[in-house]
């Protein structure tokens, strides 16, 4: 593997020296890297009955498959990101691959859930150490002014993957059993590993000056993990516990109390895991507040939608995937057109441009019900979609546009972070809302249960319509935030 630059004058300039087919060569090393990494997340999701059924458990303690993974990326994904910038993003990407392909192999010949549970904490440490820097890596081999199409790009197959996991499971599920499923996605890996050792460049995508290597901040890295932790397993309730419960207070004053420790230590340690002066600029303090606003609302729809499809409208997993696809597939179509936009003419107008779209999808599916076409969800569903990929990408050019080149390990891991945190944040309330509304309404059951529960369908609709209110809401404040986001320019970063 290539080591990162010895000196000053050793280190690539993409701006100075752009080199085209160096940057597409990068892009499909690590644009397959990322597109495996997120569909083995999806890609679970229609495996866990089988799973279940398997090793003789209740659904619930199988959706710890899930849970354990998205707590470990939520937990280590900050301090991945800036071990990153240390010791090269190359060496680090490639890792993180080995370490997911071993998860991978390890959880298809697991003997039990508990096993398959260490298993997928295991790639997920393997997918964070890859997401964590696959958008500094990216940035890096693109020119300045490119930087959306290279989020464009990324944010492109990013969707993609997240819309054929569940096609890709449900098709081997069909012949194979669930263990298929992980062998499947070792191989893909595997590919993505050869392309990288081979084509990256650790001077190109690290672009970080050598000198004296700069300390890990290890006691902020527990901080942070710990915090992330508490907040998102108290916010997201796994464990069904009363949400008025002293257990929640707790957690939540916990989780708290170590969030304002851990900015207490970063802004007087003289190494800092992150460096929070940087949140002192408006513009990046805006965009990261835009981020989380935007996931926090937009999640709602790919937590309830399954739901309605399938608990409500009581239609199969095959149709239900289809009408998710088109979500996915507005994603990625926009997520192109709007980064090349966003270079052209500017991001800021692309991102309120989004927004808007989102709020017209929300209050078309507030309207929707029992007797709504498919066609038509699956219309609204494209045009939610493109929303996303309107504002996400030009959002996301903001943010790492505002910091230099040597700091774009750790904010590409903060953006991740921010995302993730918003979108469990809004499955949260989300869930809260409808399940609330209906115990109100004398509907006190599991959400599985809604198409066998006589008027149990309309008091979902009450709260589905009241959910909606609220993805309204957030999108008006999220195109609010990222109307008076102003970034200055597009000029080479530092």
């Amino acid at each position: 593997m290539s080591e990162v630059a010895s000196s000053p004058a050793e280190v690539w300039d993409p701006d100075t020296e752009p080199d085209k087919n160096y940057k597409w060569k990068a892009f499909s090393a690590i644009g397959l890297s990322m597109f495996t990494m997120v569909m083995s997340f999806s890609i679970v999701f229609v495996s866990l009955s089988a799973i279940a059924d398997d090793f003789g458990v209740t659904l619930r303690a199988v959706t710890w498959v899930v849970v354990a993974q998205s707590l470990t990326i939520s937990a280590i994904m900050l301090p991945l990101g800036r071990v990153a910038d240390i010791v090269g993003r190359k060496r680090f990407h490639l890792t993180g691959q080995l370490i997911f392909i071993g998860g991978a192999i390890f959880a298809a010949f697991s003997p039990s859930l508990g096993v398959l549970i260490v298993a997928r904490i295991v790639m997920a440490v393997g997918s964070s150490a890859g997401q964590a820097v696959s958008t500094a890596m990216i940035i890096s081999v693109f020119p300045t002014n490119e930087r959306g199409k290279a989020i464009g790009s990324q944010t492109t197959a990013v969707a993609i993957g997240a819309a054929t996991g569940p096609v890709v499971g449900g098709i081997l599920l069909q012949f194979f059993s669930w263990q298929s499923l992980f062998i499947f996605m070792a191989i893909p890996t595997g590919i993505a590993f050869l392309l990288g050792l081979f084509i990256l460049d650790e001077a190109r995508v690290s672009q970080r000056v050598q000198g004296k290597r700069p300390k890990f901040d290890m006691i902020g890295a527990v901080i942070s993990a710990l915090a992330v932790v508490i907040l998102v397993v108290t916010i997201n309730n796994p464990f069904a516990v009363n949400w008025l419960s002293p257990l929640i207070f707790a957690g939540g004053f916990v989780g708290v109390a170590l969030l304002v420790g851990f900015v207490f230590w970063e802004l007087r340690n003289p190494a800092p895991m992150i460096d929070l002066r940087m949140f002192q600029d408006r513009i990046f303090r805006l965009a990261v507040a835009t981020r989380w606003i935007g996931f926090l609302g937009t999640t709602a729809t790919f937590f309830m939608m399954p739901i309605f499809l399938i608990s409500f409208r009581d239609l199969n997993e095959g149709v239900a995937g289809m009408v998710l696809f088109m979500s996915a597939l507005g994603m990625a179509l926009a997520a192109q057109a709007s980064g090349r936009l966003a270079d052209a003419y500017g991001p800021r107008r692309f991102a309120v441009m989004g927004f808007g779209v989102i709020l017209v999808t929300a209050l078309a599916f507030s309207f929707i019900d029992g007797e709504t076409p498919i066609w038509l969800i699956m219309i609204i569903m494209l045009g939610n979609g493109l929303g996303m990929g309107l504002w996400n990408v030009p959002n996301n050019s903001i943010i790492m546009g505002t910091v230099p080149r040597a700091r774009l390990g750790i904010t590409s891991a903060l953006t991740n972070l921010t995302r993730n945190v918003g979108n469990v944040v809004g499955q949260a309330l989300a869930s809260a809302i409808v399940v609330g509304v209906m115990a109100a309404e004398g509907f006190d059951i599991p959400l599985s249960e809604i198409a066998n529960t006589p008027g149990a369908g309309d008091s979902f609709l009450n709260g589905w319509k009241v959910a909606y209110v609220g993805v309204v809401i957030f999108a008006l404040i999220g195109g609010a935030l990222a109307f008076i986001t102003k970034p200055e320019t597009i000029k080479p970063s530092e």
